[in-house]
């Protein structure tokens, strides 16, 4: 696999899918994490969660993201020509991550290209997919990422 920790604009090729990652999801991160940003009871109490319409404790969905984020910066947003992100679109969680989930991140580019007002730099928008062990996508989302072109002056 390319390695995009020292990529510019034009590495990020249209159509190309990559997967990379790996984090195992633990019943104390997900407790830790929800009560501080998502204390809903499912994701919290591991008992009143076997009665929710989940059967079980899960992971925020924000966890999920956060998760996503960090595997995104370790393998897939260069550290050399990333100026960051104005956004993302179209996040959906379609299955809920449960303690024990292995996730990885398939990220699909599908559209790169030079931003019009400033030629230094580009526009790089790809599909991402958070997927668990069992090949269950869990979490969809579209990034758009600036970066550097490496004819950058």
């Amino acid at each position: 696999m390319l390695s995009f920790l020292d990529a510019y604009l034009e590495d990020y090729a249209i159509g190309a899918s990559y997967e990379f990652g790996e984090f195992v999801v633990s019943e104390e991160d997900i407790v830790d994490f929800a009560k501080q940003f998502d204390p809903q009871y499912f994701h919290v109490d591991p008992c009143k969660a076997q009665s929710s319409q989940f059967g079980g404790l899960i992971a925020s969905g924000w966890h999920t993201c956060a998760i996503m984020m960090r595997l995104l910066a370790e393998h897939y947003i260069s550290r050399c020509s990333s100026l960051g992100s104005p956004g993302v679109d179209k996040i959906r969680w379609l299955e809920p991550v449960r303690p024990g989930n292995t996730l990885r991140v398939r990220a699909t580019i599908i559209e790169n290209r030079l931003s019009r007002s400033k030629p230094d730099r580009g526009i790089v928008k790809s599909n991402v997919e958070v997927v668990n062990q069992e090949e269950i996508v869990v979490l969809t989302m579209e990034t758009t990422g600036l970066f550097l072109s490496r004819g950058a002056p």
